[in-house]
């Protein structure tokens, strides 16, 4: 019997620019990992400092974080000196419940134990959801109109569409791109932070 191909499938437009996303996500990730740790460690720095005087100006006190992957900036020492800084203030972090959903928060308490999910992240097991007053979100890839790229899941598209939070993005320069080529689905974070300082984005409509 003869076999009969399938036939070729033309790249329409939706294709074209999901290959271009993704390209930017793994050039900046890429990028990020090929830090020295000394370099890393000093971008931080300078990125925490600009940080911590955002969150002095917005005093939230309920702060959302999540624990470094993949040679993102580290949050975690500088999260506890903010719980120590004034009583009451709570530090939260994502727990993701099920695949293709959104995520809920539970509070985070230095030093306790937790298992790790899927991805090999420590994630609280047990404590009452909450919503964050702020929400720290990691950036790969974003551009000046504060659109972001993740890892690809759309986990925090997910969760911001239904969470009302103000959403802060926090990533090095190295991801900066002229577009971050954003969906309909997408929110622009609220304000960009890095080791050039904090921004609010020039927010324009997608398309």
């Amino acid at each position: 019997m003869k076999s009969v191909s399938a036939p070729d499938v033309p790249d329409g437009p939706e294709t074209v620019v999901a290959a271009q996303r993704a390209a930017m996500r793994r050039h900046a990730l890429h990028a990020r990992q090929a830090l020295a740790p000394a370099q890393r460690h000093a971008l931080t720095q300078q990125l925490l400092a600009h940080l911590d005087a955002l969150v002095r100006e917005l005093a939230p006190a309920t702060l959302g974080f999540c624990w470094p992957y993949r040679a993102e900036p580290d949050l975690r020492e500088w999260v506890e000196g903010w719980l120590r800084a004034a009583p009451g203030r709570v530090a939260a972090l994502p727990v993701v419940l099920q695949r293709h959903a959104a995520m809920v928060f539970r509070p985070w308490v230095p030093g306790e134990e937790m298992p790790l999910d899927r991805h090999g992240i420590p994630h609280p097991a047990h404590g009452e959801f909450l919503v964050p007053e702020m929400l720290l979100v990691p950036l790969n890839a974003f551009d000046d109109a504060g659109y972001r790229l993740g890892y690809g899941g759309g986990y925090f598209d997910r969760t911001l569409e239904r969470m009302p939070t103000l959403a802060v993005g926090v990533g090095f320069e190295l991801g900066r791109v002229d577009s971050a080529l954003p969906q309909p689905h997408d929110r622009p974070m609220d304000w960009i932070v890095t080791e050039r300082g904090a921004t609010q984005p020039r927010t324009s409509p997608v398309a």
